[in-house]
């Protein structure tokens, strides 16, 4: 992955630091309206990356020890941090293997009494099923929300993704189609929740840095409960702002890209790819592959044997429960999410690749493929 970044973001930080105001301040506020409005939400609330954004969602939700949030392992590890960053224990549910998302079906095996919240992620931009999730949580008072750091851009039947949300979560990070850098936002269509998470982010401050400021007089803030500092800067925002004007041609660009892959790897045998489910479109934020049963090689020695012909993979969607961080976790049966982070891998995929990258990649992998099965058959 490579962000488009160009002179218009330049410029446009540039303009930030000649205002003088770096800080949490106006750009914020417009990025978070332009934003929201994109993705179908009435309130957006800025914040320093998205894992501080989940915090901020399950924090809301007045989480606390004792209390269970239902997550995928297969997921970037922050996901299941900020779940642990309240004091509550992330209960782990297997994904499905066509879109490695959660679904009902996967989640109704782990819901317990102490069940709070279902946490689903729209991994690597692929929709997850939302309405089935709601469908199985809303009657036993559960909230679902969305972890969308990766989801920028793809559509959950017919609307933009986070449409509708009770609280979803964003990431600008730099592999994702959009970035500020580092940054994050929380969307709802809830004032309240809207209203506090700003508080939350800023101490718990009553009055915002930027509205004290500007409001003139002697204005003194007060501190209304222990919060956090996860403010995004007007710089990052003013990027963000620049970066969101690309969204549908970034979006476009990709799914062209992906769509030469499906082509060109169609012959491969036993290769599965990522592609759209049937109730929605994908960014295509990454292009995973699943490496055919068969193959006598694993992963990593695939990605080896591609850095040798110059092709820069990686690892594919990452399995919380298998990392350090939880060893001392709960053992879960997991057989899709493991299989899943086992046997696939990221193919590059990035706005100005060309079609003679693309065609390399592919000759990569089919060689390296076609050749281990052949030295096996023989």
């Amino acid at each position: 992955m490579r962000p488009l970044l160009g002179e218009e973001e330049a410029l446009a930080a540039a303009e930030a630091v000649r205002s003088g105001w770096v800080a949490q301040g106006p750009r914020v506020a417009s990025f978070e309206e332009a934003f929201s409005a994109r993705v179908g939400a009435r309130h957006g609330v800025a914040a320093s990356s998205c894992t501080t954004a989940l915090h901020l969602a399950v924090h809301l939700l007045d989480i606390g020890p004792g209390d269970e949030v239902v997550v995928p392992s297969l997921s970037f590890i922050a996901t299941a941090n900020a779940v642990r960053y309240c004091g509550a224990t992330p209960v782990f549910a297997d994904v499905d293997a066509t879109t490695g998302n959660l679904t009902a079906e996967t989640v109704q095996p782990v819901i317990t009494d102490r069940t709070r919240a279902v946490l689903v992620v729209h991994q690597a931009g692929v929709p997850a099923d939302v309405e089935a999730l709601r469908a199985l949580c809303g009657p036993l008072g559960i909230p679902v929300v969305e972890d969308a750091a990766c989801a920028a851009g793809s559509t959950y039947r017919g609307a933009p993704v986070g449409t509708g949300a009770l609280m979803a979560a964003w990431s600008f990070h730099p592999r994702k189609l959009i970035t500020t850098g580092e940054g994050g936002m929380l969307t709802t269509d809830d004032p309240e929740w809207s209203a506090r998470a700003r508080r939350l982010r800023e101490h718990g401050m009553s009055v915002s840095a930027a509205d004290r400021h500007s409001g003139g007089g002697a204005i003194v803030e007060e501190y209304l409960e222990t919060a956090f500092n996860y403010r995004m800067t007007d710089i990052q925002a003013a990027v963000g702002i620049v970066q969101l004007s690309r969204l549908d041609a970034i979006v476009e660009r990709r799914r062209e890209l992906a769509a030469r892959y499906h082509a060109m790897l169609a012959d491969v045998p036993g290769l599965r790819v990522v592609r759209d489910p049937e109730w929605g479109t994908t960014n295509y934020q990454s292009f995973w592959v699943w490496l055919p049963d068969e193959l006598p090689l694993s992963r990593n020695e695939v990605l080896t044997e591609l850095a040798a012909r110059g092709v820069s993979a990686r690892r594919g969607i990452m399995a919380s429960h298998l990392e350090p961080a939880y060893r001392d976790h709960p053992a879960a049966e997991l057989p899709v999410t493991e299989a899943f982070t086992a046997r696939t891998l990221v193919l590059p995929l990035f706005h100005d690749m060309t079609g003679v990258e693309q065609e390399a990649v592919v000759e990569a992998l089919s060689s390296t493929l076609a050749g281990a099965l052949v030295t096996r058959r023989g």
